[in-house]
């Protein structure tokens, strides 16, 4: 079993150094996302995207410069035992030491959003990590978001929210006074993931949601702008790239109108100044 962890925790820094240590070290450094003596809350779903954070962060701490704290939380909020025992066995297997905290997530949104589960799910999820985090005396949670999540989001507001909206690397919590989210896979692409997933022969869970296990899957929103960009990308294998770049790129000589803090601001305030 030892052996087995070793050899998945040596793939991420030699097989996939360039494609996911590199990006993962890069999002670090650029986005200013770990300094001293941090304690950082690492939320796990039990999905490859917050287990090859767990595992990037582990790494992080033994070889890098910056003393730091990591602490493994898994939020159940209605699992299923088979996927609740599929959390259990991975993290066995990969040596993470996690703490597992219920909640009646699944159960509020299927009473009060059945139609429209996910906003309402994520925003009470958000809510009861935080609050796990800072009762363990983290300052930080974070979350396995990776590159792809950001440029389909990016996307998703655009078509669907009628407004430029990004996922940020790090935010401070409103909340939670002295708190902050990072995201450390920010610059790591979700194909990556998978390929180190299947080069360790390692399974994990979806969603594990209620919700998507009655098949709602195929009917979102998320699924279909993440087809339209592998459509696209057939023809322009920038195209994600280039979405990403957009928002390091505004140009608000050419935008109609901003918004900062809600407060709305048209072009036309410094048109004739």
């Amino acid at each position: 079993m030892l052996e087995r962890k070793q050899e998945i925790e040596r793939s991420i820094i030699t097989k996939f150094r360039k494609t996911i240590w590199r990006p993962f070290t890069k999002a670090i450094r650029d986005y200013e996302l770990i300094q001293e003596n941090d304690k950082i809350a690492v939320c796990i779903s039990g999905g490859k995207d917050s287990v090859i954070l767990a595992k990037c962060l582990e790494e992080l701490k033994k070889h890098g410069k910056v003393n730091f704290e990591l602490v493994y939380i898994v939020m159940n909020p209605g699992y299923n035992d088979q996927n609740l025992n599929k959390i259990i066995e991975n993290a066995k297997t990969l040596g993470i030491d996690i703490q597992i905290f219920n909640s009646d997530i699944f159960d509020v949104v299927n009473k009060h959003a059945s139609d429209s589960p996910c906003y309402l799910c994520a925003r009470m999820r958000r809510g009861f990590l935080y609050d796990r985090a800072k009762s363990l005396g983290c300052n930080k949670i974070a979350l396995g978001h990776h590159f792809d999540d950001v440029v389909e989001t990016i996307l998703l507001s655009m078509l669907y929210g009628g407004e430029y909206k990004g996922m940020m690397p790090k935010l401070k919590s409103t909340n939670f006074e002295g708190m902050e989210l990072i995201r450390p896979l920010y610059l790591v692409r979700e194909d990556d993931i998978i390929a180190w997933k299947n080069y360790n022969n390692l399974e994990f869970i979806n969603c594990a949601c209620k919700f998507t296990e009655k098949d709602s899957q195929k009917d979102s929103k998320r699924l279909e702008i993440k087809l339209l960009i592998k459509e696209l990308e057939k023809k322009n294998k920038n195209v994600a790239y280039n979405i990403f770049k957009s928002s390091e790129n505004v140009n608000i000589d050419t935008v109609l109108a901003t918004k900062k803090d809600g407060e709305k601001n048209s072009f036309l305030e410094n048109y004739n100044k």
